[in-house]
């Protein structure tokens, strides 16, 4: 599914998601990444939400964002409570949602301007 034919060289845009693949301005990804509007980090190393760690999210913690997106893949499902727990008292938002939703909210929480995060499950990345 093509979500936008714009790229910006100034900003990383999720142009685009199917089942085992996104797009990150028009460039496909068949493993999870995180991505904000200024930074790709292509080797996370996260492929089910059950393998989900604090550790996992710790560029994210270091440089918070006002809101962080986790696509949990095909299906939302929630991580473990610990992971949860320690996410929730770090002080910024955290929304958890099926990976097409994150994809979707994270290109419109950009579009306002505001700091976000995504760190997107890929299910099935090779």
């Amino acid at each position: 599914m093509l979500f936008s034919e714009v790229t910006s060289e100034e900003s990383y845009i999720v142009t685009g998601y199917e089942s085992g693949a996104v797009g990150i301005n028009q460039v496909g990804y068949t493993r999870s990444l995180i991505v904000r509007p200024n930074a790709l980090q292509q080797d996370w190393p996260v492929d089910t939400i059950d393998a989900l760690a604090v550790e996992h999210l710790q560029s994210v913690i270091d440089h918070p964002p006002e809101v962080l997106l986790i696509g949990t893949g095909e299906v939302q499902r929630f991580p473990d409570r610990v992971v949860w727990r320690h996410l929730r008292s770090e002080g910024f938002g955290v929304e958890i949602m099926d990976t097409a939703a994150a994809c979707r909210t994270y290109n419109l929480i950009m579009a306002e301007g505001r700091e976000v995060a995504a760190a997107l499950i890929i299910d099935g990345g090779d």
